[in-house]
């Protein structure tokens, strides 16, 4: 939910928050049909935890505390060039407090050909208009679609704590493209690869990474995971 880098008039928004409910209106309402796909809690780490999260896992979702640490290590790691994966659907975030729609976008974006999106909604579209523009033209599309900013307000305003802008806490994407676990946020300078992986060992390859991230930070509770898996026929 960080603000990016960016200068002090760029546009803001109200954060979304890491809630499953609030998220899944969201979704279900920018064109993902309700028997597609769906947001659910990660309430653990450790394996039987994971084992209750309902398959297949298409996307996970991290929400995290920006600290010092995590901006020098942003900072290092976008400092190495890195040859960008064609096959992934990234995007910059330009938009203060948009990163939890962009981590959404980030979700759907890479999962395209796994669900069926309605015929002229408007993630169908967003798609569709930004599959040829690269990451910061797909911010700015973003940054400047009235649409989906009143969208994310409405989604902004329906959790159960009180909408603030003053947040410190990001959210990121993990998913799984051609073999390999990628992490995707909007404020680096493009996808980054943690190894191979697979649709079938998504998530657990996704806490490996985010248990590593929170080990970091040992005294912060503000830590979040919220699986989005397909919904299976019959389940």
């Amino acid at each position: 939910m960080a603000t990016p880098d960016e200068s002090p008039s760029a546009k803001k928004w109200l954060p979304l928050e890491a809630n499953p409910d609030v998220m899944n209106q969201f979704l279900w309402g920018l064109g993902i049909p309700l028997d597609e796909a769906e947001c659910y809690d990660v309430y653990g780490l450790d394996e039987e935890l994971l084992e209750m999260v309902p398959k297949p896992v298409l996307a996970v979702l991290f929400l995290y505390p920006i600290t010092s640490q995590s901006e020098e290590e942003r900072i290092l790691q976008d400092s190495i060039k890195k040859e960008p994966s064609r096959s992934v659907y990234f995007m910059k975030q330009t938009v203060g407090n948009a990163c939890g729609t962009v981590g959404l976008l980030h979700a759907v974006g890479n999962v395209t050909s796994e669900i069926k999106l309605l015929e002229g909604s408007f993630l169908d579209r967003f798609f569709k208009s930004t599959a040829s523009m690269d990451p910061l033209e797909r911010a700015v599309f973003l940054e400047n679609d009235r649409e989906m900013e009143v969208a994310h307000s409405v989604a902004a305003t329906a959790g159960e704590t009180e909408a603030s802008d003053n947040v410190d806490t990001h959210f990121i994407c993990f998913t799984c493209v051609d073999g390999e676990l990628y992490e995707l946020d909007g404020r680096r300078s493009g996808p980054i690869s943690h190894g191979a992986s697979s649709p079938g060992s998504l998530l657990q390859d996704a806490a490996k990474v985010i248990q590593g991230m929170i080990q970091k930070n040992p005294e912060s509770i503000n830590f979040n995971v919220i699986a989005i898996s397909k919904k299976v026929e019959g389940a």
